[in-house]
C-alpha cells in the first residue's frame, strides 16, 4: 500500500496538480490538507472519475482535510476531545489492506504563531488531544498511519537555519516536546526510519527565493504504528511537485507498506 500526504494549499486551485499526481504516482491513499473549501465545493467528481473514493471534512476558506482512496473506506471526521472545536483539521478512515485493513489519520495541525497567544495555546491543546486519541487507537494493534502537515520541525536537521526559528511555534521547545511525546507512544517517524540525512524538506515558503535556495522545512510527516512500521518498504519526498507552475508551498511525501 502506498500512502501519501500533501498540504495542497487550496484544492480547487490545484486540481490538475492532484490529478497528475494520482495518474503518475498512483498512491493507494492520498491525504490532503488545507483544502480551503466546504464539503459541497470539493472537486469530488474529478477525483472519482480518476478512480478514487473521497472522504472530505471541509471548512469555508480555511483548513479542511480530505482522503482519497482507491478502495472503499469507512471514515469519521473531527478529533475527539473538544466538541466546541469547529476547525476542520482531522479525518480518519479504515481502508482494506491485504487480508485486513489499515487505519489512516489525515491531520492538519495548527500553526500556533505567534508564541504566547491563544493560537499557541490551541496548538498545544490540539496536540494533547491527538496524543490521547493516538494512544487509544494504538490499543487496537493495527496498521495505523498518522499522516499530514504537523506544523512541527522535529529537530535541527529539519530546517535550513535553526537559529532563525527558535522563536517560532513550529520549532519552539514545547512543540517539539509534544511531538516526541507522540512518538514515545510507539510511533515511528517513517522518513527518519530510512535516513538520517539533513535537508529532507517538505515545505518551502513562497517568499525570498526559498525554493531555488533550498531554504526549506520538514513539517509534513507520516507516523507509523508498530504494525505499520514492520511493513515499511520505503519513503519518498516528491520534490518535483514543488517545481510545478503555481504549486503548493508543500510537496507530497509517501510511504510504501508491504502487504
Amino acid at each position: 500500500m502506498r500512502i501519501a500526504t500533501w498540504n495542497i494549499n487550496s484544492v480547487r486551485l490545484r486540481v490538475e496538480h492532484v490529478l497528475a499526481y494520482l495518474r503518475d504516482v498512483a498512491p493507494d491513499v492520498l491525504c490532503l490538507q488545507e483544502i480551503k473549501c466546504q464539503d459541497e465545493a470539493f472537486p469530488r467528481g474529478e477525483f472519482e472519475t480518476a478512480g478514487y473514493n473521497v472522504a472530505v471534512h471541509g471548512q469555508k476558506s480555511y483548513n479542511g482535510v480530505a482522503i482519497l482512496s482507491k478502495a472503499p473506506m469507512e471514515w469519521t471526521a473531527r478529533l475527539p476531545g473538544d466538541e466546541a472545536d469547529e476547525q476542520a483539521r482531522y479525518l480518519e478512515a479504515v481502508i482494506p489492506f491485504g487480508a485486513g485493513s489499515a487505519r489512516v489519520g489525515c491531520l492538519y495541525l495548527p500553526n500556533g504563531n505567534p508564541l504566547g497567544t491563544e493560537k499557541y495555546t490551541y496548538k498545544l491543546a490540539w496536540m494533547d488531544r491527538l496524543i490521547l486519541h493516538a494512544r487509544e487507537m494504538l490499543k487496537n494493534e493495527e496498521v495505523f498511519v498518522l499522516a499530514g502537515d504537523y506544523n512541527v520541525i522535529p529537530d535541527a536537521r529539519d530546517v535550513y537555519d535553526p537559529a532563525l526559528w527558535t522563536g517560532d511555534a513550529l520549532y519552539a521547545l514545547p512543540t517539539r516536546q509534544k511531538f516526541r511525546e507522540l512518538l514515545a507512544l510507539g510511533f515511528t517517524d517513517a522518513l527518519r526510519a530510512t535516513t538520517d540525512e539533513a535537508k529532507q524538506y517538505t515545505f518551502w515558503d513562497y517568499q525570498a527565493g526559498c525554493w531555488p535556495k533550498n531554504q526549506g522545512l520538514r513539517i509534513d510527516h507520516l507516523l507509523l504504528s508498530p504494525q505499520a512500521a514492520d511493513r515499511l518498504v520505503g519513503v519518498k519526498i516528491d520534490r518535483d511537485m514543488r517545481a510545478k507552475d503555481k504549486p503548493s508551498d508543500h510537496t507530497p511525501v509517501r510511504v510504501e507498506l508491504r502487504d
